[in-house]
């Protein structure tokens, strides 16, 4: 997943982040890797397939944590403040970058739900 999120900054860093404001990119970045991690977790559970709800719904919080503890301590090495590092969560300033922690901890639920039908 790691390397879904490198490729997808990347790709927005050198392809489409000079036609548009840094928000906006920042947006579809967001949403292109929501896509990613969608696609990721519905073969993990396919290949890795879990017991119960409740085992993809652990996965989910696990992959949440180690996400956030990676982007973090990754910012913090960059020499990022914490104040810059929540200011990607800043919702009412149209950071949407909230949605990648919930939707990491909600893909696999949902992989497996789509995998029991």
């Amino acid at each position: 997943m790691v390397l879904l999120a490198i490729l997808n900054g990347t790709t927005r860093d050198l392809w489409y982040k000079k036609y548009m404001s840094e928000l906006a990119a920042h947006q579809i970045s967001t949403f292109s890797l929501m896509i990613l991690i969608g696609i990721y977790s519905y073969f993990v559970i396919k290949w890795f397939p879990t017991n119960t709800a409740k085992q993809a719904l652990i996965i989910g919080i696990v992959w949440t944590i180690l996400t956030l503890v990676f982007e973090f301590g990754f910012g913090i090495i960059r020499g990022s403040s914490w104040k810059q590092l929540f200011d990607a969560y800043n919702f009412t300033e149209g950071q949407i970058w909230i949605l990648i922690p919930i939707w990491v901890a909600v893909a696999p639920y949902i992989a497996f739900k789509i995998m029991a039908k």
